[in-house]
């Protein structure tokens, strides 16, 4: 396996890349409330972005099996606030060091095999290089389900001396409107 970092995924690799996101984030489009799934187009302008680093995962013949999207330019993850990480953490903001982890992947056939960790090991050694911090995400499907959230502290916390809290959560509701009819009334 072969870990490298690049600034954009070529144009002829992006459907493939395309399909290994598809096979990992599409069963979130009904578990999850919040948008899970970018759309084609969002995806390619992010393969395409070089303000984002794309951690690649590959065989030794070249075929990726795992991506991992990593930025310090806040303002290309339309669902956060760079307000908040500037504020929360100043002094990482005055040395530009305040990262966003946008989403991680392996495709089915490798995920019990190394490439996941290192991944992780990579983005673990630019974060620990900049003395940055770093954000991300998981849906609560994610966390309950397949307990994303420890499987992350773990693998991170297994190489560098952080740490990993809570920043915020947000709770979706519905409220079912009933009539009488669907009361039996």
């Amino acid at each position: 396996m072969v870990i490298t970092v690049e600034t954009a995924i070529p144009d002829t690799e992006i459907e493939l890349f395309h399909e290994l996101y598809e096979v990992a984030f599409a069963p979130l489009r009904s578990r999850a409330i919040a948008r899970q799934v970018l759309h084609r187009n969002e995806f390619h302008a992010e393969m395409t972005d070089t303000r984002v680093d794309k951690i690649v995962a590959r065989t030794g013949t070249g075929e990726p099996i795992g991506l991992t999207t990593l930025t310090r330019h806040l303002d290309t993850v339309p669902w956060i606030s760079p307000e908040y990480f500037a504020t929360r953490f100043p002094q990482h903001a005055a040395r530009d060091a305040i990262y966003y982890a946008g989403f991680t992947l392996v495709t089915p056939t490798a995920r019990h095999g190394a490439a996941f960790h290192a991944m992780i090991s990579t983005v673990v050694r630019i974060l620990a290089a900049a003395g940055g911090v770093v954000g991300w995400d998981i849906c609560s499907y994610n966390n309950s389900q397949l307990s994303f959230a420890d499987a992350l502290r773990n693998a991170v916390g297994e190489q560098a001396n952080v740490e990993v809290a809570v920043e915020d959560s947000q709770t979706y509701y519905a409220a079912r409107f009933v009539s009488d009819a669907d009361q039996g009334g």
